[in-house]
């Protein structure tokens, strides 16, 4: 599949059983009832998927099972968050060969490399692989930036293509394109800087708490893409409180007890990280039910967005 980089790409949960066995079928349903509420594209074990909890035989068993759910519908991007390069490379091509249609690359993890480093990690990634590859971008999480002087070194790289842009200060997005022009395509990535970046030229967002409420945030995406401005504003506003909850530490706790707030997942996860507990738990699903008791009205259904306006 040719990835039409664009609109709304959830980082889609991987589902726990009691047990703290994988539940692929479970994530499969995840899944399938997200691209049926519209979403663009799905990340296959991204951080919310869990992806470094997993063991190599899991992960690969998990996108499998999503390739096969997906059949094709939407693109499915996997993300690359490893250690050192070849097991980043390692992973690239099980997931190619497993059907994935695209790769969110990650810096290495623990070890923090020079601009030099940097860029040879994701050459060495792009070279050993041929599909599209979106750079992932987030200094707070992984004390890595992927500063203009890398973007510089990889600007000849045919298949590095997107940049997932999880920096909290929304200027990055005008220097990169005051720096690369159209070359990279840019998503949003943190989620409650969503309309910003894409009014600032972002066309698309990997997100958080889609899982939760998918059909709002595809819409909230058309409307910016339609000039209805109030609607998204308002969708906005609305989604505020929940998308907040994408920049905290445990977000991945917080957007799993969403899904199951709503009906659509379950909280379990893996250590170590655990479900959470007292006045935090307490305060996620007040903030979910009142979310769920105030959703806007929604006058467009779920579409392609290849039909949409």
């Amino acid at each position: 599949m040719t990835i039409d980089w664009r609109g709304v790409f959830p980082a889609v949960t991987t589902q726990i059983r009691d047990d703290l066995t994988i539940d692929l079928a479970d994530t499969q349903r995840v899944v399938d009832e997200l691209i049926r509420d519209g979403v663009d594209g799905v990340i296959a074990l991204g951080t919310v998927g869990e992806n470094n909890s997993l063991t190599a035989d899991e992960k690969l068993a998990v996108l499998s099972a999503i390739v096969e759910v997906v059949d094709g519908r939407v693109p499915v991007v996997t993300g690359v968050s490893e250690y050192d390069t070849r097991r980043a490379i390692g992973w690239a091509q099980a997931a190619e060969t497993a059907g994935a249609d695209g790769l969110m690359l990650l810096p290495p993890m623990v070890y923090v490399p020079k601009a030099h480093e940097l860029a040879a990690h994701f050459n060495g990634v792009a070279a050993a692989t041929g599909l599209p590859i979106m750079l992932y971008n987030n200094p707070p999480a992984y004390r890595t930036a992927i500063d203009l002087d890398v973007l510089v070194m990889l600007v000849d790289t045919p298949n590095i293509v997107a940049i997932k842009e999880s920096a909290p200060d929304t200027r990055r997005f005008t220097d990169l394109r005051n720096g690369f022009g159209d070359r990279f395509v840019l998503f949003a990535g943190l989620d409650d800087v969503v309309l910003e970046a894409m009014y600032l030229g972002a066309r698309g967002w990997v997100s958080g708490l889609t899982n939760a409420f998918p059909r709002e945030s595809v819409e909230m995406i058309r409307a910016t893409r339609r000039g209805d401005h109030d609607k998204a504003r308002e969708i906005y506003r609305w989604f505020m409180p929940l998308l907040h909850l994408d920049a905290e530490h445990d977000l991945v706790q917080s957007i799993k007890l969403a899904e199951q707030v709503m009906g659509r997942g379950s909280e379990r996860v893996l250590p170590p990280r655990y479900p959470l507990i007292g006045a935090r738990r307490a305060e996620v699903i007040a903030m979910v039910e009142r979310a769920a008791a105030t959703r806007p009205v929604l006058t467009a259904a779920p579409v392609p967005i290849g039909a949409a306006a």
